[in-house]
């Protein structure tokens, strides 16, 4: 294990050993501070911004998808030229996913058994066959920080029956991905596992139980966030991170919002990620303290305001809304420049802010004034 997570002394607050967790992630390439949010740079970018602009918003670790890299440019390239941090000139932690979701979602014909899945290319048509070994031997060759193994997910609403092959998959693709990791990685990097089982509480506790056993660094949760109601996924993630070790860190894949987030950190998680904050910036609805602003609307055409009067970041200092607003109506690359780096400060800082509280024990008040905050009227009412 090159991974050391270091959780701030005291039990965290709540019971059954969830609540609000304060810690350091020691990787090779830097220290993490949890809980800590990770830009999503899919093809090796983090979508309009430098790795310069990147780190600038307070991001230490960042996401890379394995499908994409695999395809385009190819891992063993890229291990050619010096390894992925080298390739996007970032040197911060690196955290890769398995690509499963993207074999499942954009591959065209894809056809999965316990060997693997096999697929083709959402690029040129080509045909692949991934499997659980491959899936590490390329995170490998990227040189990842965090790698994740290829997992199945179980879509809202499953089958009971469903679920429970789709657990059993996902146990046994992690065990052989985990051998691929040391026999012939060496242990390089650090693998997590991925707790799956659908909606079902008595699977995600077999699934956690069972992931446990492989003794892994880190432990994730996946498959929430589909389409299941809000309270739902809260219920389970509550069911199911007791299961997981406390001294290692725990990660909820693909949330979210603001909301989602410190949701999630009142019940124990340490890392997230999600596409949210760039996506949606570069469609022109960027996040605030006072909720999502579509800034490319035409009330903003005269509006001096900056996006966010709360917020410190330089967009906020130097751009108006009505600035950002022509730059969307003239289709300038600068208007997702400009919103995608203020989402992610905002994110960043949310993040930051949620650090101190914890350590401050005020947590749980800074949580409902947040909520309250973001629930008494959209972005474009402040």
């Amino acid at each position: 294990m090159s991974l050391r997570f270091e959780l701030s002394p005291g039990p965290p607050s709540g019971s059954r050993g969830l609540g609000a967790r304060r810690g350091r992630l020691h990787l090779v390439r830097g220290v993490v501070e949890t809980p800590a949010f990770m830009p999503v740079g899919t093809q090796a970018t983090v979508k309009t911004l430098t790795p310069e602009e990147v780190r600038s918003t307070g991001a230490r670790i960042i996401l890379a998808n394995t499908y994409h890299l695999y395809l385009r440019p190819g891992h063993e390239r890229v291990r050619r030229l010096g390894g992925l941090h080298r390739f996007m000139a970032w040197d911060g932690p690196i955290l890769t996913d398995s690509g499963g979701y993207q074999v499942f979602s954009l591959a065209r014909l894809n056809k999965i058994d316990d060997a693997g899945v096999a697929f083709q290319s959402h690029l040129d048509g080509s045909r692949h066959f991934f499997t659980p070994e491959l899936a590490i031997q390329v995170q490998l060759a990227l040189g990842s920080d965090i790698m994740m193994p290829l997992d199945t997910m179980t879509p809202y609403p499953s089958e009971y029956a469903r679920a429970v092959r789709d657990l059993e998959r996902t146990t046994r693709w992690a065990a052989a991905g985990r051998r691929v990791w040391l026999e012939e990685g060496g242990g390089q990097g650090n693998l997590f596992g991925i707790v799956q089982g659908g909606t079902f509480a008595d699977l995600r506790r077999e699934s956690a139980e069972q992931l446990v056993a492989l003794d892994l660094p880190g432990y994730a949760v996946g498959g929430l966030a589909v389409g299941e109601p809000l309270e739902l996924g809260l219920e389970i993630l509550e069911r199911t991170l007791p299961h997981l070790p406390p001294e290692r860190p725990r990660y909820l894949m693909g949330v979210g919002r603001p909301q989602d987030i410190l949701e999630a950190v009142a019940r124990g998680v340490d890392l997230f990620d999600c596409v949210l904050p760039t996506r949606n910036a570069r469609k022109g609805s960027v996040f605030t303290s006072r909720g999502k602003l579509v800034v490319k609307n035409a009330r903003y055409a005269e509006d001096p305001r900056p996006l966010d009067p709360d917020c410190g970041c330089p967009v906020c200092r130097t751009y108006s809304r009505a600035y950002l607003r022509h730059l969307f109506a003239a289709g300038e690359i600068l208007a997702m420049r400009l919103a995608t780096l203020h989402s992610l400060h905002y994110y960043e800082a949310l993040m930051e802010e949620i650090r101190r509280s914890i350590e401050a024990g005020t947590f749980p008040r800074f949580r409902q004034d947040v909520l309250r905050k973001l629930a008494a009227g959209s972005g474009d009412e402040s």
